[in-house]
């Protein structure tokens, strides 16, 4: 009896093995992104060629319409980077300006609290010390001497613990002492001075002057002291009864 040709059943299991295909998971994803990897490749290919292609085979009056487009082109984003850049200068020269001007209000701020008496003050200028043991220094000669400290370019003045400001009065008490702004001042009289050493020294020394006059009453004495001042007595803060910020 015949059996099955073994050349036709060799087929058969042969056939029976490779179909259907078995693949893993992971070999299916790999072959997913090789496929897709292909494709993109060609695409870049195409479009590579297809470019070239158009360049090659375009005119010389075309290319030099292309030429013109791309030169056009980065001559326009050029001037928007000029533009750029001279915005951004623009800003920053006003932020500049800006941190300039409040600078200088602060500085501005400063320099009259200074004069104001509010803050305290240190410099170069000079120390007087009026001492008179007898009592024979009057206010007069103590208001004498402040007045020729401003007029020799004084810019900041403390008598005693007592911080000169514009409106400072100096007068007798009826005990025989002197008073500065209310506050009765303690010897010896020492004046502390914010300005030119150099003009504010010769000021108060010259012949006839402060030092002078008080060296002429009975045993009292005034020595003037060239160097670096701190002023540290401030004057109160006033607070307006009627007027309010606007």
């Amino acid at each position: 009896a015949g059996g099955p040709d073994p050349v036709s059943l060799g087929r058969r299991r042969l056939f029976a093995a490779l179909w259907p295909p078995r693949m893993s998971r992971n070999q299916a994803v790999v072959g997913v992104l090789l496929a897709a990897l292909g494709a993109a490749l060609a695409i870049q290919v195409r479009a590579t060629n297809t470019s070239d292609q158009f360049l090659r085979a375009a005119r010389s009056d075309d290319l030099v319409h292309i030429l013109d487009d791309v030169t056009a082109r980065g001559q326009r984003l050029d001037a928007e980077l000029r533009d750029l850049q001279t915005q951004n200068a623009a800003i920053q020269n006003s932020a500049d300006k800006a941190q300039a001007a409040l600078t200088q209000a602060q500085q501005k701020a400063k320099d009259l609290q200074i004069l104001a008496g509010t803050v305290k003050a240190k410099g170069p200028g000079i120390t007087m010390t009026i001492s008179d043991p007898q009592g024979q220094v009057k206010a007069a000669a103590l208001l004498n001497a402040l007045e020729e400290l401003r007029a020799a370019g004084a810019e900041v003045i403390q008598i005693g613990d007592v911080r000169v400001v514009v409106s400072s009065a100096l007068v007798d008490t009826a005990e025989g002492g002197i008073a500065l702004d209310g506050h009765v001042l303690s010897q010896p009289y020492v004046y502390k001075v914010i300005g030119d050493p150099n003009a504010l020294g010769p000021a108060m020394q010259i012949p006839g002057g402060v030092v002078a006059n008080v060296k002429s009453l009975a045993g009292a004495n005034a020595t003037v002291v060239q160097g670096q001042v701190l002023v540290d007595a401030v004057a109160p803060q006033p607070s307006p009864d009627y007027a309010k910020a606007g």
